[in-house]
């Protein structure tokens, strides 16, 4: 099925916007996968601390963390919801400290996991933006 042009138009606006530069969250960083045997959505949270040319580093160490080819890290938190409004509202209401501190970190965190809960729903593969 061929794509109508308004939603290739859209499509290639996500994509110029998927390219944007980005600054990280303080706070720390998120991985989001869906475990299938619970029918939950899974969101692990890694603090980081971010150097003076904006690469996360690792809060302990100091050392740049690399994107790729490092060795695991244990997250400081795993938060566990069957929806993603159910994980939005852990990840941000209620007494805190809570694990962000950049709106437009949250907002992406709100996109993934409505695409999240749709995969988990669907039975589609889930693979984070």
């Amino acid at each position: 099925m061929q794509m109508v042009e308004p939603l290739k138009e859209l499509q290639s606006l996500d994509d110029q916007l998927s390219q944007r530069f980005i600054a990280l969250d303080p706070a720390g960083y998120f991985l989001i996968r869906v475990d299938r045997e619970t029918l939950e959505l899974v969101v692990e949270h890694f603090a980081n601390d971010v150097d003076e040319s904006g690469r996360a580093t690792d809060p302990e160490t100091g050392e740049v963390l690399e994107c790729r080819g490092s060795a695991p890290r244990a997250a400081a938190a795993v938060y566990r919801s069957r929806t993603a409004k159910q994980m939005g509202i852990q990840l941000t209401e209620g007494e805190g400290p809570h694990p962000l501190s950049c709106l437009d970190h949250a907002l992406y965190l709100g996109r993934e996991l409505q695409r999240a809960e749709q995969a988990m729903l669907s039975g589609e593969d889930y693979v984070q933006d």
